[in-house]
């Protein structure tokens, strides 16, 4: 095995040198860097990951920043993952995943080695302590969620707000006045986490635009706070006839709940939720939904990434709209 020794001494300079041309820490003379190029295609040398495709100083690696903070349904961030990196290798990148709360220290951290190309950012939020960072870095990045200003940045998602709007209009149509929002989990909300701020948006605006009365409801995912939820709705709503589910574990816990208060979906209440297809079409009464495009925002997500790598231009803005699919959990308002 071709060893760096090897390639130091076929190039005249020392193994430190030849680490230097690898890694680009230190700047060598572009002779310098020519005489270890060519030691390394005569040898046959392969560096290790890190300070592979020495011509073009790529890594071939990407990161994805997913911090695994409170609130966060992993089920669903897994789905991102897995678009992500099932894309990456067909450009032949690997991805390096970083998951813990580190803000732009460890973006930082991460971006002054040669350890990635390019950075996936998710669970972004509207004023988002990583984006002067981001905008400065000399690695391109693409973030899945969009900050209150996405100026200076490549940002992409599901248009929430046309979401939570397309849920309202959905009821609306159906004739239901007295609509609720049962929302993330609270500390999602007082994150300020972009998309489930945006759905808020969305919802409130279509309510008052529709003249129907609406509320929002932040709730924890577990059963027991779905049964809570549903009490203080039916307290506080008594003509509630209209549900948008924000969180993806209580649609089940929450259908159970309001007919264990006597009402029966959708003959009483109709449900809709933004959520995965296949969350959806599998509680026990299949829910009307807006997708989760989690596959399609992770491919294209890396693709914007290939091609800022590559030098190509790309939009700063890229969101996917909403699609309602019907399912048996909305009916008309039952007018008595």
């Amino acid at each position: 095995m071709v060893k760096i020794t090897d390639v130091a001494r076929r190039a005249g300079v020392s193994p430190s040198t030849v680490s230097y041309a690898l890694s680009g820490k230190r700047p060598i003379s572009e002779e310098t860097r020519r005489r270890v190029e060519e030691a390394i295609r005569e040898l046959g040398y392969r560096p290790h990951a890190g300070a592979r495709a020495l011509a073009s100083s790529r890594s071939n690696v990407l990161a994805l920043v997913v911090p695994l903070r409170a609130g966060i349904h992993v089920p669903v961030v897994m789905q991102f993952a897995s678009a992500v990196v099932t894309t990456a290798r067909r450009h032949d990148h690997d991805v390096l995943l970083l998951t813990q709360e580190e803000g732009d220290e460890g973006l930082r951290r991460v971006a002054d080695t040669a350890l990635v190309d390019a950075l996936i950012v998710m669970d972004v939020q509207l004023h988002d302590p990583r984006l002067p960072l981001l905008r400065a870095l000399d690695r391109p990045s693409v973030m899945i969620g969009f900050p209150a200003s996405s100026t200076g940045l490549t940002c992409i998602d599901l248009d929430f707000k046309a979401a939570g709007e397309a849920c309202v209009e959905h009821l609306a149509r159906l004739g239901h006045r007295v609509v609720a929002l049962v929302g993330s989990p609270p500390e999602v909300y007082v994150r300020r986490t972009a998309f489930a701020q945006r759905v808020v948006e969305g919802f409130t605006a279509a309510a008052d635009r529709c003249g129907l009365a609406s509320s929002v409801h932040p709730c924890e995912a577990a059963p027991g706070a779905a049964r809570a939820v549903a009490e203080r709705l039916l307290r506080e709503q008594p003509a509630l006839t209209g549900v948008v589910v924000h969180n993806e574990p209580l649609l089940d816990p929450l259908v159970d709940a309001f007919e264990q208060l006597g009402l029966r979906v959708p003959t009483d209440l109709s449900v809709t939720a933004i959520c995965p297809d296949e969350t959806a079409a599998t509680v026990r009464v299949p829910i009307a939904n807006v997708a989760l495009p989690t596959a399609e925002v992770g491919e294209r997500a890396v693709e914007l990434l290939m091609r800022k790598l590559g030098g190509t231009a790309v939009p700063e803005a890229t969101l996917l709209p909403p699609r309602m699919t019907r399912r048996s959990s909305t009916a008309p308002r039952q007018v008595p």
